[in-house]
C-alpha cells in the first residue's frame, strides 16, 4: 500500500491484555462493493493514497494495516440498556480493527467496525449491518460534524452481497460493513464490566491506560487525584456532547452506558433523528415507549450514565469527590449549551448574564411557537445583522409573534462573531440543509429501488457546503 509520511500506526490496545478483548476473525463476504470512502479523514491519517482495491482489501476483507493490530479485537464491556444492567454485552457485530494517529494533532484514533461478523459477544445476532443502516450512519455523522458536534466519522461503507432479515424494515434487505474512525472505543460500560467482576486492579490498569493515551496531562498524578481528574474530564466532555445534541436538535435514541465513551464523542447511530421543532418529548426510537431518551431528557440520561462511571471509581475518588463532580454536571451542560448556541448563531459572547438570557429566550421561543428548528438557526445566523434576510424566510411569520420579542431583545445584546461567515453563499439560500426523517427515507428509497445513489451524493455535497459555511473545525 502507498505509505505516506502522515500514516502513523499503533498497536496500543493490545497492551491491556487478554481480559479486555477477544481476538476474532472478520466474516467472509460474498461481495465487496465500495460505496463510500471518507477522503477528508483518510488524508488526516495517511490512508488517502489507497487505491480502491487496496481500500476494499483493508476495509472489506480486513487485511491488517501495516504496523497496526495484527488481528481484530472484539472489545469486552457491560452496560445499562434502558437502565437495565446487561452483563452479556461486548462487540457483537464489530471489532477494533486498527489504531493510528491523527496527523494534525497526534491524537490516538481507532478504526472500529460495524457489521463485520459474529464474535463471542454476538449472542443470537448475525453480526451483520444492513446497507440502510450504513447509509443512515453516513448521514448522521456527516451532519453532526458539520453542526460542530463531536462525533465519530464514518470512514468506509462497503456493500457485502448478503440478504438480511430484519423485523424493523422490509426484508430481505441488503447488507454492508462499516468502518468508523473514533478517538476511542473505551466506554463507561468497559469500566462497568470490571466493577461487576469486582476487579479493582483491572480498573486501575484501565485508568492508567486511558490517562496515558487520551488524557496525558493526568497521567503523572497520584492515583486518587488522577481518578478524580479523570472523572471531571469525562464529565466535562459528556456535558459538551449533550449540549451539542441540544443545540443541534439531535436525538441519539439509545444513550445506554455502553454507548457513552470516555473521550466524549457521539457514536454508534441506530434510531437517531433530528427534531423538526423544539419538542422535549420527541423520541427517535420506536421502542422507547416511555421517552427515556427523548430530546429533552438527554442531559439527564447522560448524567445518569456518568453516575455509573463514578460508581466504578469510588475506591479511588471517594464518595464526596464523585458526588461533587456529578452535582456540577447540570451547570456544566448549561454553560456548554450557551457556548454551542453562540457558535451555531455565529455570535460573539456578551457576558454570562447576556448569554444566559439569549439561551433562555431562544429555547422559550422555539418551545412556544414550534418554529422549525434548523430554519430558525439559519435565519438568525449573525443575530440582528440578518434581520432583513430573516424577513424573507419561510418562517418569517414566527418572527412577528409576541413570543419573539424577548429573543429579539436578547439578540440585540450580541454582535456577530468574527467568523460568522455571513457572506458565504450558503447563507444566501432561502432554506438550510436539513436532515429530517422524511429526507433520510427519500435518500434511501432510490438506492433500495434502483441502486441510484445520486440523492446521497447531493446531500453529502450539501452538508459539505454547510460545514464550510459554519466553519466548524473537524475534531
Amino acid at each position: 500500500m502507498p505509505i505516506t509520511d502522515s500514516y502513523r500506526p499503533e498497536i496500543l490496545h493490545e497492551s491491556l491484555g487478554d481480559p479486555f478483548f477477544d481476538r476474532v476473525e472478520a466474516a467472509r463476504f460474498p461481495e465487496t462493493i465500495l460505496r463510500y470512502r471518507n477522503q477528508r479523514w483518510a488524508a488526516r491519517v495517511g490512508l488517502d493514497g489507497l487505491s480502491d482495491p487496496e481500500w476494499i482489501a483493508h476495509f472489506g476483507r480486513f487485511e491488517p494495516l501495516p504496523g497496526s493490530l495484527p488481528q481484530p479485537l472484539a472489545l469486552r464491556y457491560h452496560g445499562h440498556q434502558f437502565r437495565v444492567y446487561n452483563a452479556e454485552l461486548g462487540d457483537g457485530r464489530g471489532f477494533l480493527f486498527a489504531q493510528l494517529r491523527d496527523s494534525r494533532d497526534g491524537r490516538l484514533l481507532d478504526l472500529g467496525t460495524k457489521g463485520s461478523g459474529q464474535t463471542p459477544w454476538s449472542r443470537r445476532g448475525d453480526g451483520r449491518l444492513t446497507l440502510k443502516g450504513g447509509v443512515r450512519e453516513i448521514l448522521a455523522t456527516e451532519m453532526l460534524e458539520a453542526l460542530g458536534v463531536d462525533t465519530s466519522k464514518t470512514f468506509s461503507l462497503i456493500e457485502t452481497g448478503e440478504a438480511l432479515i430484519r423485523g424493523d424494515e422490509p426484508s430481505p434487505t441488503r447488507s454492508s460493513v462499516l468502518v468508523r474512525l473514533s478517538h476511542s472505543h473505551i466506554r463507561i460500560g468497559t469500566f462497568q464490566r470490571l466493577a461487576f467482576h469486582d476487579d479493582k486492579a483491572a480498573i486501575d490498569r484501565l485508568l492508567d491506560y486511558v490517562c496515558a493515551h487520551y488524557f496525558p496531562a493526568l497521567a503523572t498524578l497520584p492515583a486518587p487525584a488522577r481518578a478524580r481528574a479523570f472523572l471531571e474530564e469525562v464529565a466535562a466532555r459528556v456535558a459538551r456532547l449533550g449540549a451539542g445534541y441540544m443545540a443541534a436538535g439531535f436525538v441519539h435514541g439509545v444513550l445506554n452506558s455502553d454507548n457513552i465513551n470516555v473521550t466524549g464523542e457521539s457514536f454508534d447511530y441506530g434510531p437517531w433523528r433530528f427534531a423538526p421543532s423544539y419538542d422535549p418529548l420527541f423520541t427517535a426510537a420506536y421502542f422507547d415507549e416511555g421517552g427515556l431518551y427523548s430530546f429533552g431528557r438527554q442531559p439527564s440520561a447522560l448524567h445518569w450514565n456518568l453516575a455509573r462511571l463514578a460508581e466504578c471509581l469510588l475506591h479511588l475518588t471517594g464518595l464526596d469527590a464523585a458526588q461533587k463532580t456529578l452535582d456540577g454536571f447540570a451547570s456544566a451542560i448549561q454553560k456548554e449549551f450557551r457556548a454551542s448556541l453562540l457558535r451555531r448563531l455565529g455570535l460573539a459572547p456578551a457576558g454570562e448574564d447576556a448569554d444566559a438570557r439569549l439561551a433562555r429566550a431562544f429555547t422559550d421561543f422555539l418551545m412556544a411557537t414550534r418554529a422549525p428548528f434548523e430554519q430558525t438557526y439559519f435565519d438568525w445566523r449573525g443575530g440582528l445583522a440578518s434581520a432583513e434576510r430573516a424577513k424573507a424566510s419561510p418562517s418569517a411569520a414566527f418572527y412577528e409573534t409576541p413570543e419573539f420579542s424577548a429573543l429579539r431583545a436578547a439578540l440585540a445584546e450580541h454582535e456577530p462573531a468574527a467568523d460568522a461567515g455571513l457572506d458565504h453563499a450558503y447563507f444566501r439560500r432561502s432554506a438550510p440543509c436539513g436532515m429530517l426523517i422524511e429526507e433520510v427515507e427519500a435518500i434511501w428509497a432510490p438506492i433500495a429501488e434502483s441502486d441510484d445513489w445520486s440523492a446521497l451524493w447531493r446531500k453529502i455535497g450539501d452538508i459539505a457546503e454547510m460545514r464550510e459555511a459554519y466553519g466548524f473545525a473537524s475534531a
